[in-house]
């Protein structure tokens, strides 16, 4: 007898028990994953279920659920659809389901895939403004729902301004989450956040680099390393660059460098091909200082989730940004 499939689940995906299974597939740091096989209008469809326990995979899982749609949303190829997130009905634990991605796959598909690279996908997604949120008369730097980068809960109340997001959602929000007092690494990330993210990132400073205006809220994968990036098929569909365990925001679409640059990148093919869409922003110039201050809050994260090393990177840059930056703001 395999693992049971909780009702919740096979009501959410409307799903009839008699012609659905599931079984084990895959692993996550912070929650159970399965696929479930299933019949949807006489044809077999694949779904990917993850599982987890208490309140915070509630908190992970709608995160991910808005995630993952607001990406596909903008480019459909680039990351599973997520159809469904919410409690289990047994026990404390919740659970999300979405199109089954099969990174292992050669492709058994006749159809053509859409043919494009991950550069061009992030291209499009970096360049389609966010949706405007109810209340608002243009795009806004948030987003709807809490957000997990690692177990990390991020804020992503709306703010007008990008500098003021940086600043109060993700520099000092993530300070907060620090374990124990650290008196040196708090004063250094509110330097930071007071001198040098106005002074990068402020309006009227910081520009798009096609339009020369102020720089426009789009939706950003978050955690964009390469171990959240593959080549595989959604839903049995054709081989695609894809994306997955997605943190969006609706950011400024630099900010995804940064957790790109501290893990390798993807190399300078990738780079190359992606600015000869989308030029790097204005002032130039300063590019690469953004990016080391769009690092920095993956650094702090990193040492609030695993403690250690991490913070000796976060000082490191903090240090160079401040020396540069730090007075003229």
């Amino acid at each position: 007898m395999g693992p049971k499939i909780d009702p919740a689940i096979l009501s959410a995906l409307s799903l009839d028990v008699a012609t659905t299974s599931i079984a084990s597939h895959g692993g996550s740091g912070f929650a159970s994953t399965f696929k479930i096989t299933s019949k949807v209008d006489g044809k077999e469809k694949l779904f990917f279920v993850k599982q987890g326990k208490g309140k915070a995979s509630e908190t992970m899982f709608t995160g991910e659920h808005a995630s993952l749609n607001a990406i596909h949303d903008v480019v459909p190829s680039l990351c599973p659809k997520s159809y469904a997130n919410g409690k289990l009905s047994t026990g404390d634990g919740s659970f999300l389901a979405t199109d089954f991605l099969d990174l292992s796959s050669t492709s058994s598909s006749s159809t053509a895939g859409s043919g494009m690279s991950l550069a061009e996908k992030l291209v499009k997604l970096h360049s389609t403004p966010a949706p405007i949120p109810d209340g608002y008369v243009k795009p806004i730097f948030g987003f709807p729902v809490t957000t997990c980068c690692g177990d990390t809960e991020q804020d992503n109340s709306f703010k007008e301004s990008w500098a003021e997001f940086y600043a109060e959602n993700r520099l000092r929000g993530v300070l907060r989450k620090a374990r124990g007092s650290d008196a040196e690494l708090g004063k250094m990330v509110e330097e930071t956040a007071s001198k040098v993210v106005p002074r990068l990132l402020g309006e009227g400073h910081l520009r798009d680099g096609k339009t020369g205006k102020g720089i426009v809220p789009v939706v950003v994968h978050g955690d964009l390393w390469s171990g959240n990036n593959g080549r595989g098929s959604i839903g049995g569909g054709p081989i695609e660059e894809v994306v997955f365990d997605s943190s969006a925001a609706w950011a400024h679409s630099e900010f995804e460098f940064g957790i790109m640059g501290m893990f390798g990148g993807f190399g300078a093919g990738f780079n190359k091909e992606y600015w000869k869409y989308k030029p790097k922003d204005e002032p130039v110039d300063e590019w690469e200082d953004r990016v080391k201050l769009y690092e920095l809050y993956h650094h702090l994260n990193h040492f609030v989730i695993f403690g250690g090393g991490y913070r000796s990177g976060a000082v490191s840059i903090m240090k160079s940004l401040i020396k540069k930056y730090g007075n003229d703001a």
